[in-house]
């Protein structure tokens, strides 16, 4: 995949964020990475809280998709502000489904492409070669 330069890069995992911008110049890809973003939290105030217990299997996974939403309000927010011209999100594919159901509409109008694979612990080397296979 040719990736513009300039782009924007998100990988994400059920509790990492990671970003990058594309310094290279077409067709290579050379991801330098961003400062991490401070995330508010995407369910902070609603409701009933979850414990995390044996009893509880399931609080694992709502963590996951609280900081999925979160991320995905981040992304929409540098979207809307205009620091993301353009997005590739990688991401395992659970927190990817939940990304997508929280992406604003100027977001996929943005997105270049999403590669449900978890890269979140691979090195940039490793990223940037999933992307070029893209």
């Amino acid at each position: 995949m040719i990736v513009p330069n300039d782009a924007t890069v998100a990988v994400i995992d059920g509790r990492n964020l990671r970003l990058f911008r594309n310094v290279g110049h077409e067709p290579h890809v050379d991801l330098a990475a961003l400062p991490e973003p401070a995330l508010e939290p995407a369910h902070a105030g609603s409701g009933i809280r979850h414990r995390s217990s044996a009893a509880n299997p399931d609080d694992q996974r709502l963590r996951e998709d609280d900081f999925a939403a979160a991320v995905a309000g981040c992304l929409n927010r540098q979207v809307l502000e205009g620091q993301i011209r353009k997005l590739i999100v990688i991401a395992d594919p659970r927190s990817l489904g939940e990304l997508r159901r929280h992406f604003h509409s100027a977001l996929t109008e943005r997105l270049l492409t999403e590669i449900a694979k978890d890269l979140a612990g691979q090195s940039t080397g490793e990223i940037e070669a999933a992307i070029a296979l893209a």
